[in-house]
C-alpha cells in the first residue's frame, strides 16, 4: 500500500469556492457520521399496491344526521398538525356559523374514543386519531363526513400516569406526504402509511436512546420538515445528552441529534423564518431536578444548536406546554405557567435570542396564544380558579385587558351550575374566534384590542379535561371529550356541523 503524506493547508489560502467545498464535506461528513452512530435503525417494510378501501360502520362509531351542504364558495383547509395547517390556531376556512341555531351545534357523528389527551388530523378526506383502548395504543383513519373506518393499527403499550391523569397518548398524529406518524406515550414513534395503514417503520426511542423520566409520558408532537421526522427527547446523561433528534421521514433512520441538558417538554416544535432562515424552535423543559429548561433554535438541516434562552418555572413538578409563537421581525412569543409569566424574545443578527419584554401575568399553562392584528390573546392561569382570558399588545408588551365571563346552565336536578371558560382554548377562522372552554362550553368572539365580544355560546357536554384545540375541516368542527360527562356519556370524538350555507 502507498501511503501519500499530505502537508496541512491553512483554510485562509483557501479560495471561496474552495471554501465552499470544504464546508459542504464536512456536512456531509458530519451527517454521515450521525446515521452510522444510529442505535437501531428500524426495518423498513413494504407498502402493499395501492388498493381502493371503503370507509365501513363499526361498534364505537354513532351516526347522526349529514351535514349541511358546503357553501359553493367556501375556502377549506386540511388539518395535518394540531395546532392547525399554519402551526398556529388559525385556519383560512370560511362560510362558519356567526351563532348557534337553537338547541346548540348538529352532531353529524361521534366516536367512543379511549383514553388520551389528542385531537385528529385530516389530509385528503382521511382523518387519523390516535388513542388508546385497554392496552393497546390504536391508530385510526376515519371519513371525516361519516366517522366510518378505512383501516385501524395497533400495538401493546404498557404506561400508568404516576400523577393520577388518565394512560393515553398525548402527542396528536402528523399528516405529510402520504404518510402518518405518530409518538405514543412511551416513546413508540411509528410511520405508517396514509392509504393502507400498514406499517413503514418503527422505532421505541425509550430503549434505544435511554431517554429521560417523563412527568406525563412522553407528549410533543413530532415535526415533518424537510424529509426529516424532528423529535424533541432528552437522555439520561449527567452532562449534555440528547435534547433534539432527526430521523428520516421514508426510513426512521437517524440524521442527526442536538446535544443540551434540556429535556423534551409538552410543547411542539415548530420551524420559524428568523433573520432570513428558518430557524427549529424547540421550546424544552420536562422532568428534572432542578427544573431547567427553555427556548432552543437549531438548524433544522444540520441540528447545529444557535443558541439557547432559560425560560422555565423553577418549581420541580411542572413543565413547558405552550407552544412558541413567531410574531415577526425576528421575534418569538414564550409562555409558561407556574406564576412564571410570558417573553417576548429576538432573535439577533448574531443569531442569539435577546428579550425584548416580559409579562409576569400572562403565563399561559398548555394553550397556545393566538396572534392576531399584533395582539396575543390566550386564557392564562395555572389553575381553574385563576384563569382569564386576556390581550397583550406585541409592540409594547402592555396588557390590554383582561376578562373573566361567568354564566349559569340549568341541570337536570333543577340547580344552577355557574360556568367559566377557564383553562380554555382559542381557534380563529372566518374573522371570528371559536373559544372552547375546559368543561365544554363554546363560544364565538370577537377579538380586538379594545376588548372581547361574545357573538353567542352553547354547551357542547359538560365534562372536565377538554384541553385539546378542537380541529376545523370543511366546515366541520372536532372536538375531543377527554371524560365522561355528566349525563353519563363516555370520553368522545364528536363532529358538530359549522356550516354556514347561502339563505
Amino acid at each position: 500500500m502507498n501511503l501519500i503524506l499530505m502537508r496541512p493547508i491553512p483554510v485562509s489560502s483557501l479560495t471561496q469556492q474552495g471554501k465552499i467545498m470544504l464546508l459542504t464535506l464536512l456536512t456531509a461528513l458530519f451527517l454521515s457520521a450521525a446515521q452510522a452512530n444510529d442505535p437501531a435503525p428500524p426495518t423498513v417494510h413494504d407498502v402493499p399496491a395501492a388498493e381502493t378501501l371503503k370507509p365501513e360502520v363499526f361498534d364505537r362509531l354513532t351516526e347522526f344526521a349529514p351535514p349541511a351542504p358546503r357553501h359553493a364558495e367556501a375556502v377549506n383547509a386540511d388539518w395535518p398538525r394540531f395546532l392547525g395547517p399554519t402551526d398556529n390556531c388559525i385556519s383560512p376556512e370560511t362560510h362558519l356559523l356567526s351563532s348557534f341555531p337553537e338547541g346548540g351545534l348538529e352532531k353529524v357523528w361521534e366516536l367512543e374514543k379511549g383514553t388520551g389527551y389528542t385531537s385528529p388530523v385530516i389530509v385528503d378526506g382521511k382523518l387519523v386519531f390516535f388513542d388508546r383502548i385497554e392496552d393497546e395504543e390504536i391508530v385510526d383513519c376515519l371519513d371525516p363526513e361519516t366517522g366510518r373506518r378505512f383501516w385501524t393499527y395497533s400495538y401493546p403499550v404498557q404506561y400508568s400516569d404516576r400523577y393520577g391523569f388518565n394512560n393515553g397518548p398525548r402527542a396528536s398524529a402528523v399528516l405529510s406526504k402520504g404518510k402518518v406518524y405518530t409518538l405514543g406515550v412511551t416513546s413508540i414513534l411509528t410511520c405508517l402509511d396514509l392509504a393502507s395503514g400498514s406499517l413503514i417503520w418503527q422505532r421505541v426511542l425509550d430503549e434505544e436512546f435511554d431517554l429521560a423520566d417523563f412527568f406525563f409520558g412522553h407528549g410533543s408532537c413530532p415535526l415533518i420538515f424537510d424529509g426529516k421526522v424532528i423529535v424533541p427527547m432528552g437522555t439520561n446523561l449527567e452532562e449534555k445528552g440528547i435534547s433534539v433528534a432527526a430521523f428520516d421521514e421514508d426510513t426512521g433512520e437517524l440524521l442527526w441529534t442536538t446535544e443540551h441538558e434540556w429535556n423534551a417538554s409538552y410543547a411542539s416544535p415548530i420551524i420559524a423564518e428568523l433573520q432570513g432562515e428558518p430557524r427549529l424552535l424547540v421550546f424544552q423543559g420536562g422532568e428534572s431536578d432542578p427544573a431547567f429548561g427553555g427556548l432552543l433554535a437549531i438548524n433544522p438541516q444540520t441540528g447545529e444548536l444557535l443558541d439557547a434562552f432559560p425560560w422555565r418555572p423553577d418549581k420541580y413538578e411542572s413543565v413547558n406546554s405552550s407552544t412558541p409563537v413567531p410574531v415577526g421581525d425576528n421575534q418569538v412569543f414564550l409562555t409558561a405557567s407556574y406564576q412564571h409569566g410570558a417573553v417576548l424574545l429576538k432573535f439577533n443578527e448574531s443569531l442569539k435570542w435577546e428579550p425584548v419584554w416580559k409579562a409576569p401575568e400572562f403565563g399561559m399553562h398548555w394553550m397556545t396564544p393566538l396572534l392576531l392584528d399584533g395582539q396575543l390573546y390566550g386564557f392564562r392561569g395555572r389553575n381553574e380558579p385563576d384563569a382569564w382570558l386576556a390581550s397583550y399588545d406585541v409592540a409594547t408588551g402592555t396588557e390590554n385587558w383582561r376578562e373573566d365571563e361567568e354564566w349559569s346552565i340549568p341541570l337536570e336536578s333543577g340547580r344552577d351550575y355557574r360556568m367559566k371558560y377557564l383553562r380554555g382554548s382559542l381557534l380563529h377562522a372566518d374573522g371570528k374566534t371559536y373559544a372552547l372552554g375546559e368543561l365544554g362550553s363554546l363560544g364565538i368572539f370577537k377579538l380586538s384590542q379594545e376588548g372581547v365580544e361574545t357573538l353567542d355560546r352553547t354547551q357542547l357536554f359538560l365534562a372536565r379535561s377538554t384541553w385539546s384545540l378542537p380541529v376545523l375541516h370543511r366546515g366541520l368542527l372536532y372536538v375531543s371529550q377527554h371524560e365522561a360527562d355528566v349525563d353519563g356519556n363516555g370520553p368522545r370524538l364528536i363532529c358538530y356541523d359549522l356550516r354556514a350555507v347561502a339563505k
